[in-house]
């Protein structure tokens, strides 16, 4: 509303009768979702393009969520008034004289009143005709009092007219037609409604062939059902982790309840925000699966570990939820102070996270609620002391050597962890940069250009060309053009403009994905197909994320813009790998120069306006808003007054032209001259200036690496004064993308750290919690680069989860081993940490089980050394810890290897990135972790004696 307000305050500074300008949201619910053929061999193209217009049209927005039907191709019916230029100049009148008073006397108008026989009455004036033969006998006042019939002066035929595009399915003629939805209708409902409305127009009219030539809908109905189908999947292994670790039914059970229960106040939440079930939100919950039935994990298996110590399950249960809550609540609201941030992000990447940090983070936040208040209250009532005696993992004795190793050796423990982030570190100059990896759906397009001033016949051969040799790459199924026309699939980031008759579109469908290989190659062979095609400028591919480099020069000098220009598209055609390199320089078109004599216009009374309109007029005839229509019983046919298409052809024709003058016609030749010109075919501006935009077809290379090529350029690198490089597209997303990723983590990092020195009431010891996050980070490199996976926007978010996750398993260490040194004190039968470490000294206990006390008040867990707090906090923990890592992994597993029908080109890095850094953070954390509680204690006593002898030579 703004930029219209502002095109609007400078419209009367603009000539009074150019029509205004056109102020356009760029809206991706716009785009058409749909798009479909038809063919009927009994009737004709006008019949046929009716039948879309009125039938298929009054169908389709009848349905619920249709925003638009836009016709494809086809012939619109018109009444063609065409005039004979020498029978004008003999009767003395003009072209703009027959369209100005036939414009005045076709016409209906409703105004007045009457109050005959007692009542009221409209009065209507009815001047119009029903045919074209009626409107040929038609009798106009000419301006000088004469009067003539129309058909003294023109040709009246009722016809079609002109066409300026065209549509073809496999080389056969068709009308097409394009849906696109209504803002905030969903892609899925309205396909499905469109699709079951279509199917009863076919069973209407058996004599109509409809077929569907694009399809926007199906790839998020994949997604979609994808998304499902991963979240059962991943529940499923997770839930499987479980009973493999416990052996346990009811244990199994109770933790497997978890992942619905905190599910259903996810949608709840979700509505409240008015967050729609999509492609997001199903993604950040079956990315959080695993960590749903994290916290239930931990409670459960600390309530066996009471029931294997022979306490009641009603004891356990109350025992084992309070000596583990602080350790679930610091884990989840560290989760939370993650995923929140996210949903704050700035530009494009932060609309993507908001649904994403919001839903992930009330899920989290519901399995807390789960396994605080349902979790122990169902295994109070639901599990059963285990009958089996208990035997240890065969891998804990193994663990235990090499944690007591670690904690002998600190020194060579620490450098090896700094020596492993510093090599994480290292990887990150490998890994492949981009936004959004490019998608692998069984549709992809080709766009075909001809040079400017090429007729609709000249296009439409080139690209049935350009069909034959597409058709001859393996696994292309159908291809659907259109000429002049058609945005199904296009980009809906791409500058938009009037259609032109030049330019083509080529929608492919290919074979299902699975019995071809991935979409990126088939486009490289549809690009060396149709590197045979003469004359014409190609791009391959939707134009969607992760296709294209868009690189733009700006300036205020033409000539220093279009030289520099001229460089840069050398220099770029030198990168080996890239794909076309399409620009918007060295178009120039041939245009007819009128070029007024004002001295003679002044004499005769000749105005350019005058001598625009009569040439506008007499070639393609008066706007469409000022056309007279014919009107009929459903629809109005506009009447189109010009000239005879052939005279478009003679240019001495158009040089006798009569204009309207003040003592009568003038022919055009005595006030102008006529001659062939030459000028730019477009004039682009960015920012308010002079641009010249390259779009580079990545051809499946990573956005990072040719961005980085581009930028190395002889040519870029030495611009002239006065121009600048600008980036647009894909690569200023990723560049706001990394710049917020940056601040959402690090804004996540000091939540965190806020978050434990509350819990925790110190402020070094959420520092050896902090220390697991980089050794997270070489396991998701690693991963990443054995996966061939870019660092892209997903992959960033499987970084995001690995925060959290490595964050948890060292909560769950620190929280015991903090609590073991004070001991945890039994008191009204329930358990507790003490307030401090007991008279006396600690009771060691070399990592056996606790012993417990029997008389109320006691200690459930005796006050222990640093040395055995930590190896107890380490045998305790390293089951719930290596059970929730496994069950991570297990439900980002189906993730990580693209499982199922939907593409997995998006979730895919997430999951491996989330993998990668499981493997190496829960390992590591097990043994580094505890090395660093140590050197931390020992700043901390350090610290705590510094301030008392200070604190006592104060005194």
């Amino acid at each position: 509303d703004d930029v219209r307000s502002a095109v609007a305050r400078v419209r009367s500074e603009l000539p009074a009768d150019l029509r205004d300008p056109i102020v356009n949201k760029m809206d991706m619910a716009a785009q058409p979702v749909l798009a479909f053929t038809i063919f009927s061999p009994k009737l004709d193209p006008e019949a046929l393009s009716w039948f879309v217009d009125n039938d298929v049209s009054r169908k389709l927005l009848s349905v619920r969520g249709v925003g638009a039907v836009t016709r494809v191709g086809g012939v619109t019916r018109e009444i063609r008034v065409a005039l004979d230029p020498q029978k004008l100049q003999a009767l003395g009148t003009t072209a703009t004289d027959i369209s100005r008073q036939l414009r005045l006397v076709q016409m209906e108008t409703a105004g007045g009143r009457t109050d005959v026989g007692g009542g009221e009455q409209p009065v209507r004036t009815l001047a119009t005709v029903k045919s074209a033969a009626e409107l040929s006998q038609l009798q106009l006042a000419l301006s000088d009092g004469r009067r003539i019939r129309l058909d003294q002066v023109a040709t009246v035929s009722d016809t079609v007219a002109e066409p300026r595009s065209a549509a073809l399915l496999n080389g056969v003629p068709v009308v097409g037609f394009e849906v696109a939805r209504s803002r905030g209708a969903s892609e899925v409902e309205v396909g499905a409604a469109v699709q079951a409305a279509l199917a009863e127009l076919r069973v209407a009219r058996p004599d109509v062939e409809i077929t569907e030539s694009f399809n926007f809908v199906k790839p998020v109905e994949e997604e979609y059902d994808g998304s499902l189908h991963l979240l059962y999947e991943g529940a499923a292994l997770a839930v499987l982790v479980v009973w493999l670790f416990l052996r346990d039914w009811r244990a199994t059970f109770v933790s497997a309840v978890a992942l619905p229960m905190s599910a259903i106040p996810a949608f709840i939440g979700m509505y409240l925000l008015g967050f729609s079930v999509n492609v997001v939100t199903l993604l950040a919950l079956s990315l959080v699966i695993g960590i749903l039935v994290d916290d239930a994990i931990v409670e459960v298996e600390n309530i066996v570990r009471h029931l294997r110590m022979g306490k009641s399950p009603y004891e356990a249960a109350m025992e084992a939820a309070d000596e583990i809550g602080l350790a679930v609540i610091a884990t989840t609201f560290t989760l939370i102070a993650v995923f929140l941030p996210t949903a704050f992000m700035s530009g494009i990447a932060g609309k993507f996270f908001k649904q994403f940090g919001w839903t992930a983070s009330l899920a989290v936040f519901a399995s807390l609620v789960v396994a605080r208040v349902l979790t122990p209250m169902m295994s109070a009532y639901i599990m059963r002391p285990p009958r089996d005696a208990y035997k240890e993992p065969y891998w804990m004795a193994t663990y235990l050597r090499w944690a007591t190793w670690c904690l002998k050796h600190r020194l060579v423990t620490s450098l090896a962890a700094g020596a492993f982030f510093i090599g994480s570190l290292m990887l990150i100059p490998l890994l492949p940069t981009g936004f959004v990896p490019p998608d692998d759906n069984s549709q992809t397009q080709v766009y075909i250009e001809l040079p400017p001033g090429s007729t609709l016949a000249q296009s439409k051969a080139s690209a049935e060309q350009a069909r034959a040799l597409v058709m001859k790459v393996a696994n292309v199924k159908s291809v659907y053009t259109t000429i002049g026309g058609g945005s199904a699939g296009s980009d809906p980031f791409a500058p938009q403009g009037a259609a032109e008759a030049r330019k083509a579109t080529l929608t492919i469908q290919l074979t299902e994905r699975g019995a071809r290989p991935r979409k990126q190659v088939v486009e490289n062979q549809l690009r060396a197909a149709l590197a045979e095609l003469p004359g014409v400028r190609s791009k391959v591919g939707l134009g969607g994320s992760g296709e294209k480099y868009v690189l733009v020069l700006t300036g205020d000098d033409p000539q220093a813009l279009q030289s520099t220009a001229f460089a840069v598209e050398k220099d770029l055609r030198s990168i080996r790998g890239l794909g076309s390199v399409a620009s918007s320089a060295s178009l120039i078109r041939t245009e007819i120069a009128v070029r007024p004599d004002f001295a003679r216009a002044a004499d005769l009374g000749v105005s350019s306006t005058a001598i625009g309109d009569t040439l506008r007029i007499a070639t393609v005839g008066d706007y469409d808003i000022a056309l007279p229509k014919l009107n009929l019983s459903q629809r109005q046919v506009p009447i189109v007054v010009k000239l005879d298409p052939a005279a478009r052809q003679d240019l001495d024709l158009l040089s006798r032209l009569s204009v309207p003058g003040a003592r009568g016609p003038v022919m055009l030749q005595q006030v102008a001259t006529l001659e062939i010109s030459g000028g730019p075919a477009v004039i682009d501006r960015y920012d308010r200036a002079r641009n010249i935009n390259f779009e580079i077809e990545l051809s499946g290379m990573p956005l990072g690496d040719i961005k980085q090529a581009v930028q190395q350029l002889p040519s870029v690198k030495s611009l002239p004064a006065g121009v600048k490089v600008t980036e647009v597209g894909d690569a200023e997303v990723m560049g706001e993308l990394f710049a917020s990723f940056g601040l959402a983590m690090l804004t996540g990092v000091l939540c965190i750290y806020i978050v434990l020195v509350l819990l925790f009431k110190s402020f070094l010891h959420p520092a050896t919690i902090l220390a697991a996050l980089p050794l997270s980070l070489g396991g998701a490199f690693v991963g990443l680069l054995i996966a061939q996976k870019s660092f892209s926007m997903p992959s960033l978010i499987g970084l995001i989860m690995l925060m959290g996750i490595a964050t948890k398993n060292s909560i769950l260490l620190v929280e015991y081993a903090i609590m073991a040194r004070r001991g945890i004190r039994i008191t009204d039968g329930r358990p507790g940490a003490a307030a401090g470490p007991p008279q006396g000294g600690s009771a060691p206990l070399g990592g056996s089980e606790p012993h417990e006390v029997g008389e109320r008040g006691g200690w459930l867990v005796p006050p222990m050394s640093r040395w055995d707090a930590l190896l107890d906090a380490c045998h305790k923990r390293a089951r719930p810890i290596i059970m929730t890592t496994i069950a991570m992994g297990a439900g980002m597993l189906p993730i990580a290897i693209g499982l199922g029908a939907a593409d997995s080109s998006f979730r895919s890095p997430m999951a491996v990135a989330v993998i990668g850094g499981l493997v190496t953070s829960t390992f590591l954390s097990l043994l580094v972790i505890p090395v660093v509680f140590t050197l931390v204690d020992d700043v901390q006593q350090w610290a705590s004696r510094k301030l008392g002898q200070w604190l006592g030579h104060k005194a």
